[in-house]
């Protein structure tokens, strides 16, 4: 038996990747069949992804609207004070208690390149709770944080690369 390239593997790991983030909660044998390769292919593929931690998890995509929640994005500039001791609490990710304490729940956090420095998105029951969040985040990061901006998601239109069913509803945004 032929041994697989490693420019092959690739190729067939993205392939794997794109089915999972198609729908990741689909059965390896459907996955399979769209991919054209065999299950234990699939399954192997996929047990090795997981291990190297090319995938992370798994994710439910949840419409937010439904739970009664709201979907928020700040962003966050910083002052040009040097982070040192408050990477630890960042990297310990204190703040997700933090704002679990105010009824937020943090979906993502990314460290940025470009105008702005971090942007965490979060969920919120109302603007009050979400401006609640960011005035605890400021007091929390007190002398690193220049500039704030809350925004508020009106419609998601595609998220975790998963389009949303209702799309045709975004007219009633426009």
């Amino acid at each position: 038996m032929a041994k697989v390239s490693l420019q092959q593997t690739d190729i067939d790991e993205k392939t794997v990747i794109a089915e999972l983030q198609r729908d990741a909660n689909e059965n390896i044998d459907t996955i399979a069949r769209r991919c054209k390769f065999s299950r234990q292919k699939v399954w192997r593929i996929i047990k090795k992804l997981e291990e190297n931690h090319t995938i992370w998890g798994y994710h439910a995509v949840v419409d937010t609207q439904r739970v009664h929640l709201k979907n928020y994005i700040i962003l966050i500039k910083k002052t040009s004070t040097p982070i040192g001791k408050l990477l630890e609490t960042i990297l310990s990710r204190d703040i997700e208690q933090d704002a679990a304490e105010v009824g937020v729940s943090i979906t993502n956090s990314f460290y940025l390149h470009g105008f702005y420095d971090w942007m965490i998105t979060f969920t919120a029951e109302n603007i009050r709770k979400a401006k609640k969040f960011c005035e605890q985040f400021n007091r929390i990061y007190q002398g690193y944080v220049k500039e704030i901006y809350l925004i508020e998601e009106i419609f998601p239109v595609k998220t975790c690369g998963i389009q949303n069913p209702n799309v045709h509803k975004l007219r009633d945004f426009v």
